[in-house]
């Protein structure tokens, strides 16, 4: 959407995987695309393919090279620490490992926030950097409505970037309705999702 690039957009059932997506990508891991009769799956590699593939559109990452690996260094940390840190947060049953996951996510989120220089993570331009957190800055409300996550927590400039990212075009265009997600995540809030992500957090392990 950033990019401008025609795309055919199909969603799959993450628990009811047709043969369709399974012969493009035999994980069953989403996000996948196939491109050129070739497949790619997980999230930020496809994000840096179409970055490096559609050279001649919008940029989403800066021309110099110093702030290109700053940028995938922070999307590292998003990816190592915040994310994990938002799945514990929903799985974790007992309410004192909640309180102490839900520290370790704002503590993570005050970490990214400091390097956003405003409004976006860039300045001026909107990157590969918010676009790595936008999802989970999209369902956040799960954890508000279900594990005491309020904005005061954080405080600093996340109550207008969190606004920014959820007013954005392509993050609307490229996300669900609340009915869906809360169907899905259901599983993930009671802890009986079986899903590699899900299985990662219980063993304490990396995400997949």
């Amino acid at each position: 959407e950033e990019k401008e690039i025609l795309y055919e957009y199909r969603e799959v059932n993450p628990y009811k995987k047709e043969k369709e997506f399974l012969d493009i990508n035999p994980l069953g891991l989403t996000p996948a695309i196939a491109y050129h009769g070739k497949a790619l799956h997980e999230s930020l590699i496809l994000n840096e393919f179409l970055e490096d593939e559609f050279t001649g559109s919008k940029p989403l990452l800066p021309k110099d090279s110093f702030e290109r690996a700053r940028c995938r260094l922070w999307i590292d940390h998003l990816a190592k620490k915040f994310t994990p840190a938002f799945f514990r947060t929903m799985q974790t049953q007992e309410e004192d490992k909640q309180k102490e996951a839900l520290n370790e996510l704002v503590k993570t989120l005050k970490t990214y926030l400091d390097q956003v220089k405003g409004p976006w993570f860039l300045g001026e331009q909107f990157s590969l950097v918010d676009i790595t957190v936008a999802p989970f800055i999209f369902r956040m409300y799960i954890l508000e409505e279900h594990r005491g996550f309020k904005d005061e927590l954080v405080g600093g400039c996340w109550p207008e970037y969190k606004k920014l990212i959820k007013e954005r075009l392509s993050v609307i265009k490229t996300s669900s309705d609340r009915q869906h997600y809360m169907e899905f995540y259901q599983r993930y809030l009671r802890n009986e999702t079986e899903s590699e992500i899900a299985k990662a957090v219980r063993a304490g392990k990396p995400l997949p």
